[in-house]
């Protein structure tokens, strides 16, 4: 149960940034039970290609924290993590990162890549997939479609 309620507060932050036109993805990170810090993808209105929801949410847990590695935090996120989010992860050394939506195209906790599961890095860090995954991918598939649509619909007045 606490996996799905820390996905929905994960949720709620992934629907403002659809409200901004952005990606609708959203993280938060918890410790002992709590939410310490939260994300939504900023990169088009920050003009910053690293400003992924769940870069945003761990700068704001190690900023809260007062150290780079979060130990014993766990980040969940709407959709899986890409390599470079991935990356901070790892470094971050978070115990678990909780995923709902797969991403079939840049996924890397196993759709594309599992860069999780190479034993030769020297941390570990469980990967728990799906959780409300229907809802995660319907709000992205609602966002991408209202894009299509807009975009066929400018074409179409376009001479």
């Amino acid at each position: 149960m606490p996996d799905v309620a820390f996905m929905q507060e994960a949720l709620e932050q992934a629907r403002h940034a659809g409200a901004l036109g952005e990606v609708p993805v959203g993280a938060v990170v918890v410790k002992d039970g709590v939410i310490i810090a939260r994300g939504y993808n900023q990169p088009i209105g920050q003009h910053d290609p690293t400003a992924h929801a769940e870069i945003v949410a761990l700068r704001m847990a190690a900023k809260l924290l007062g150290n780079y590695r979060l130990p014993g935090c766990a980040l969940y996120v709407t959709l899986e993590p890409c390599m470079m989010c991935s990356g901070a992860m790892l470094h971050a050394r978070l115990a678990r990162v909780v995923f709902g939506a797969n991403d079939p195209k840049t996924g890397a906790c196993g759709s594309v890549i599992n860069l999780f599961a190479h034993e030769q890095l020297n941390h570990q860090t469980l990967i728990v997939g799906g959780v409300l995954a229907d809802d995660c991918g319907d709000l992205l598939k609602l966002f991408f479609g209202a894009r299509r649509q807009a975009a066929a619909e400018q074409r179409r007045l376009l001479p």
